[in-house]
């Protein structure tokens, strides 16, 4: 059996961009579920098929078909079942790569509750948040880290006493030990009909994204959302039927959709998953070679580490095609990778919010630097302050023109914030918050973001998290918590900070504060670099100004 894609798609194969443009359109049945409508489906017509091989640092390997999919699924959902979650029940997975992360997110799509994936690094208040911002019913999550004491006490903190947890690798006290409940469970499961079935309107999947100001947005997609990761994966990766992808994110990350599970599974194609402890270039390079990946995507900071490896000691030749997004690719890594590999990077732009929704399509030339161009279905435009398109050449902000409906992809809101979502979304535009400019030829160039997020080695954090964990320390009276740059991550996170009168500024003090944060919040907030003012810039109404903290600091590293 050939991939699903020609069965949800207009057509499948185009002559050019403007093609693609002009003629691409998702075709959206009724009451879509990814679960049943592609793996499901699988498995009954071609059960052997290969979906996805896992390894791990440890040797130890598993390749699971699509017939091994819908029986561990179909298990889990027996599994969630048992413990009263059904349709609407928001679950948390903090799996990191596991395998069973995608036992478990199939088994919730099949049940039409909500899967609510979290990076392994949150701390307690993280996940009391959490908790309480999506009423959480169950947490699944690794054994390992510290992640089942700090979600035993988050719990203990929260208001939520019916909360179900289970654990994945041991046993735990007052926990569910999820592999032999797993093991346990009926592999036999009926899809949902009438009202406990899933509709396409009905909210699938949460993110939370992290903003500028309080906690994160809880981003909530809906059925259809996997479709348009057709875009994501058939036309930017380049996936292929019985190919093999890799992307480079853990199940915490919203990345991990994009590139592990639906795009790629509609397509045909397998994927590929690595769970490795820590991060090690010449490891990831060996993996990847041993397993012969045909298409690969990851982050500018993991190819920044990747070309200072000696790559002509390794063998590319199942790969041909790798794709790169997440902050602005530094040319001389584009050149570095072309050099060695013969491939060049194609980059492309989204958001949790979104699919990819502006790529270099492979009928495209790259522009090293440029994000591509619009995706079918997006409507891009680049607006002032004032609500004016720009003109070619001109910053403006990154809107959707949703004004004909929403594209397959975009998010339905945020859950629980009907202010912050009318703030994004009004007069029929979506607004990105994110920065760009158009070339005379159409393609789009990434600037930075409007507000104040910083974007550190692929991942995105907020200021104010991290201004919340450094005010607690006696030490801090105020903060500043801004990106600066960095040649190897993109930007560190720079925290500036007046005292209080009892502290005097040191090298001592400043690794004492480092360390609170990482105990406070995920350790990957830290600032790195941490300088002690008298006091902060602020408007006349007395709001800090993070971009003059950035342009003084711009300024001064020019000058070096």
């Amino acid at each position: 059996m050939s991939s699903l894609l020609s069965q949800f798609v207009s057509k499948t194969d185009f002559e050019s961009y403007e093609d693609f443009q002009d003629n691409f359109k998702i075709l959206v049945p009724d009451n879509f579920n990814f679960a049943y409508d592609i793996v499901d489906r699988y498995a009954k017509e071609c059960p052997e098929k290969r979906a996805m091989i896992w390894c791990d640092d440890q040797g130890n390997e598993k390749i699971f078909s699509f017939g091994d999919l819908k029986y561990y699924s179909d298990k889990a959902a027996n599994l969630f079942s048992k413990y009263g979650i059904g349709k609407g029940d928001y679950v948390m997975l903090t799996l990191k790569s596991r395998y069973e992360f995608w036992f478990c997110i199939l088994a919730l799509h099949k049940l039409g509750a909500v899967a609510v994936p979290a990076t392994h690094m949150l701390m307690t208040r993280d996940i009391v948040y959490r908790i309480e911002k999506a009423n959480l019913k169950m947490i699944v999550c690794i054994a390992e880290d510290g992640v089942p004491e700090r979600v035993d006490k988050a719990h203990a903190e929260s208001e939520n006493v019916s909360l179900v947890k289970a654990l994945v690798g041991t046993s735990r006290k007052g926990w569910v030990d999820f592999r032999k409940e797993l093991e346990e469970a009926s592999p036999e499961f009926e899809r949902p009909t009438g009202k406990a079935a899933s509709c396409n309107e009905d909210i699938s999947l949460v993110y939370f994204s992290s903003g500028t100001s309080g906690f994160p947005k809880m981003v909530e997609h809906d059925f259809t959302y996997p479709l348009g990761h057709i875009l994501t994966a058939s036309y930017w990766q380049n996936v292929e039927d019985n190919g093999l992808h890799y992307t480079v994110a853990d199940s915490g990350w919203g990345k991990c959709v994009w590139g592990k599970l639906y795009g790629q599974w509609i397509a045909g194609c397998a994927v590929f998953v690595y769970d490795y402890g820590r991060f090690n270039a010449k490891n990831m390079l060996e993996k990847a070679s041993h397993y012969g990946v045909t298409t690969f995507c990851a982050p500018p900071t993991v190819y920044r580490f990747l070309i200072k490896e000696d790559l002509s000691e390794y063998n590319f030749d199942s790969l041909n095609y790798a794709v790169v997004a997440g902050e602005p690719l530094n040319p001389e890594v584009f050149n570095r990778f072309l050099e060695f590999t013969g491939i060049k990077l194609m980059e492309g732009f989204g958001q949790t919010e979104t699919v990819v929704s502006i790529a270099t399509y492979p009928w495209l030339e790259p522009k090293p630097g440029s994000i591509g161009k619009p995706s079918p279905g997006f409507k891009i435009e680049i607006m002032d302050r004032d609500g004016r398109l720009c003109d070619v050449g001109e910053e403006g902000e990154i809107v959707i023109n949703t004004k004909a409906g929403k594209p397959t992809g975009l998010f339905v809101r945020y859950g629980k914030d009907p202010e912050k979502t009318a703030k994004a979304w009004h007069e029929g535009y979506y607004h990105t918050g994110d920065m760009a400019w158009q070339d005379e030829d159409g393609y789009l160039w990434f600037v930075g973001r409007a507000d104040d997020i910083i974007k550190t080695s692929g991942y995105k954090v907020g200021p104010f998290e991290v201004e919340s964990a450094l005010i607690q320390h006696p030490a801090v009276l105020e903060c500043a918590i801004t990106g600066t740059p960095d040649p190897v991550r993109g930007q560190v996170i720079k925290a500036t900070i007046v005292l209080t009168k009892d502290y005097i500024a040191s090298e001592e003090l400043k690794k004492e504060l480092q360390n609170h944060v990482k105990k406070v919040t995920a350790p990957y907030k830290y600032p790195r670099v941490v300088e002690f003012v008298e006091e902060l810039p602020k408007t006349i109404s007395g709001k800090i100004r993070r971009v003059e903290i950035r342009d003084k600091d711009r300024i001064e590293k020019a000058k070096k």
